[in-house]
């Protein structure tokens, strides 16, 4: 259990306490704060374990399975709470959700076939900008509504950019042409 690792795992246990602090006014006003505050440090966890682990050769298969699934839970946590609180149309967050979904099944195939699909940019911009769309989301600031409805649909658009690139530069994947 490496550094990288372990961070990947904090990023996973923060996630029931951002949900609580986000839903559950727990200390009044400050709630969403300290939700704001567990989300933005768990979201840097996730830059912090991918630099750490490819810059100290500490990439293991524990992280190569769990980076990924530690910034879906994370992200997806954040948005069908936002669902919830009525700051995000559900139809977005189902969009969004249904590609990692998908993804996540090409790479269960791959992986059966003894291939590994990376990360993509057109994926970590996607991740990048989910990010800050739940940020600003959360953090609900009226002079930002704009912009952050400009986020909310540059990230989706990226979601459905990196869905068809992960298709097709995979497609081998669905075919058996491996």
């Amino acid at each position: 259990m490496n550094l990288p690792n372990k961070l990947t795992v904090l990023r996973v246990i923060m996630i029931p306490f951002f949900v609580l602090f986000l839903l559950v006014p727990v200390f009044g006003e400050y709630s969403k704060w300290a939700a704001l505050a567990l989300f933005v440090i768990a979201s840097l966890t996730d830059l912090l374990d991918g630099k750490i682990a490819r810059k100290y050769n500490l990439v293991t298969d524990f992280g190569k399975f769990m980076d990924p699934l530690a910034d879906k839970l994370l992200v997806c946590s954040a948005m069908i709470c936002l669902v919830g609180l009525q700051k995000i149309p559900s139809w977005i967050v189902v969009v969004i959700i249904a590609r990692e979904f998908i993804i996540s099944g090409f790479r269960l195939i791959a992986v059966e076939n003894g291939r590994v699909i990376a990360a993509s940019y057109w994926g970590k911009f996607k991740t990048t900008f989910q990010m800050i769309m739940v940020i600003l989301m959360i953090a609900d600031i009226k002079a930002l509504s704009i912009i952050t409805t400009i986020i909310m649909y540059v990230a989706l658009i990226l979601t459905i950019v990196s869905l068809v690139d992960y298709i097709v530069k995979n497609k081998d994947v669905m075919s058996g042409d491996m």
